[in-house]
């Protein structure tokens, strides 16, 4: 199992820069982000230069870039929103070959008007389903069109917020471009520690075969996010699950500060057998 990192965990200034202190963990895998060249995640635009740019400066380094940030909201209420989402979806695929990577992570989305994170109760209407429904039969038309993978995390505030609708959704989708990102910290708020390992257990049971990414992020007690191991996961337990998975995904720290990443791996490290 490979670990990596979000690259957008590190400053600037020079994209160059954010690669060099990945490699300086020792780390040869990163998610990718636009804003780590000062711009939107989704750009309107990406030339040709800069996309090769950032290529070459991550095969210079030996690193490998396991997927690219595409999330936007699939399911906001308004369709010009979902329709700037898809066009800018198009952009990004198209770089990716320059890019080097050849899967883009998306968010399913929220029926919430002003934040993809958080959660609303239109989110279990028949109406969001059909929405995200269209809306993903549209984005897999971009990932044919540049041939990549789109992978899709559940996440609790988002319309596919179990493993269950996870499942759901590919079995309608039909297509062997759509796969998961599965992060166990996404599928509760606050729950009791026997349910906290069996959604872990479910959620790699439904999704296993399909994960091409998995995350390592933690939650507190309170349900607050928090970084690797510092909150009530069991990792022994996840790291366990995800082993005995069918695919070998990389496993990527995010949801930390730059300060915290050192300790971080230090103790994914040391979990996995290689302190």
């Amino acid at each position: 199992m490979d670990l990596g990192i979000f690259a957008k965990t590190f400053e600037g200034p020079t994209v160059g820069g954010v690669f060099d202190a990945v490699r300086s963990l020792d780390l040869r895998v990163a998610q990718f982000n636009m804003s780590c060249v000062g711009g939107p995640s989704m750009p309107a635009a990406i030339p040709d230069e800069q996309a090769r740019a950032i290529g070459t400066a991550a095969a210079e380094r030996g690193l490998s870039l396991a997927a690219v940030s595409g999330t936007f909201n699939m399911i906001h209420p308004d369709p010009s929103v979902r329709e700037r989402g898809l066009r800018r979806l198009d952009v990004l695929a198209g770089a990716c070959d320059a890019l080097g990577t050849d899967v883009v992570t998306l968010c399913t989305g929220t029926r919430d008007p002003d934040d993809k994170w958080r959660r609303h109760p239109d989110n279990d209407t028949d109406a969001a389903w059909r929405d995200l429904r269209e809306s993903m039969e549209r984005a897999l038309e971009v990932a044919e069109a540049h041939d990549v993978t789109l992978a899709v995390e559940p996440e609790h505030a988002n319309v596919v917020d179990t493993a269950r609708k996870g499942a759901r959704l590919i079995e309608e989708m039909g297509s062997d471009r759509l796969k998961i990102v599965f992060d166990p910290a996404n599928l509760f708020e606050t729950a009791a520690p026997d349910e906290r390992r069996r959604r872990v257990e479910e959620g790699l049971e439904r999704l296993g075969e399909h994960v091409v990414l998995a995350h390592a992020k933690d939650r507190r007690a309170d349900g607050t996010f928090c970084p690797a191991g510092r909150g009530v996961l069991d990792y022994d337990h996840y790291l366990e699950q995800l082993r005995a998975a069918p695919t070998d995904p990389p496993l990527v720290l995010h949801g930390l500060t730059e300060d915290e990443v050192p300790d971080v791996l230090s103790f994914l490290r040391t979990r996995l057998g290689r302190d």
